[in-house]
């Protein structure tokens, strides 16, 4: 799909979850449609734009211990919604400058800022990929013009197996996705959980599924488990993301518990 299909196959009159998202954090990139539908969640439960912030705080403290520690210089962000500040390739390659980063999305808008998504350090490279979630063959297949797929790659699969109605059918494709990726290879991963505010992120939920053509499913922290099956989880397990190794002078409400559960673990 090329930039100019991208913008005319907009329709700027259906939220989309990657936009509303983007609303929460405080960008720009949404229309007014996601921003009211957006708004209508904050109202059911305002504690969204606070798992929203400790979700991107997560994946930064993710992906730079996978770069500094683990020395993974190789990643793969499936739905990475629209670009904003410290974003995966901003936060690897600041970590190590000589890091590859594939995006894979499906949303036109996205597709419209794939150029600011492109950005890169001269020693390293970003690509984007227009592909579905439920295709991981042809994520697989393109993102190896990029990436070395005999070497470890970090997946990373944000907030968006929720969009997976069927969870053995969500489980399946994360197999999938890392049965491609060779040994020494990590999963990071965090979704909507219904253990901590349930009943108020529910009814936002509700909200979501009734005016969103991909509906969301909260799942307790034993469903989203399932995910990391056969992988070594690293400490300290699947937590709420704010709980996902906090910088040592964290208080607060740095360290709130927020109902969006993380983890990262490692293909043996």
């Amino acid at each position: 799909m090329t930039e100019s299909d991208a913008v005319a196959g907009l329709d700027t009159g259906i939220p989309h979850s990657a936009r509303v998202w983007n609303h929460w954090l405080g960008g720009t990139d949404n229309f007014p449609v996601d921003r009211a539908v957006g708004d209508d969640f904050a109202r059911l439960y305002p504690d969204i734009t606070v798992v929203a912030r400790h979700s991107r705080a997560f994946l930064k403290r993710a992906v730079t211990f996978l770069v500094r520690d683990a020395g993974i210089r190789q990643f793969l962000d499936v739905g990475t919604g629209m670009p904003s500040a410290e974003h995966t390739h901003q936060v690897a390659q600041a970590a190590a400058a000589d890091a590859k980063i594939v995006y894979v999305d499906n949303d036109p808008l996205v597709l419209t800022h794939a150029r600011t998504l492109l950005t890169s350090t001269p020693e390293g490279r970003t690509d984007y990929v227009d592909a579905d979630l439920h295709q991981p063959g042809t994520i697989i297949e393109a993102a190896g013009a990029t990436l070395d797929l005999t070497r470890p790659v970090g997946l990373i699969l944000m907030n968006i197996l929720g969009h997976v109605a069927d969870l053995d059918r969500a489980v399946a494709i994360v197999r999938e996705l890392m049965a491609a990726l060779p040994p020494g290879s990590y999963l990071i991963t965090a979704d909507g959980t219904d253990v901590i505010d349930g009943p108020a992120f529910e009814a936002a939920i509700g909200v979501w599924n009734a005016n969103a053509p991909l509906s969301y499913h909260l799942r307790h922290p034993e469903q989203l488990a399932r995910f990391l099956d056969g992988l070594e989880i690293l400490e300290p397990g699947l937590v709420p993301c704010s709980r996902w190794r906090p910088a040592p002078d964290a208080t607060g409400e740095d360290l709130r518990e927020v109902d969006e559960f993380g983890a990262v673990a490692r293909k043996p």
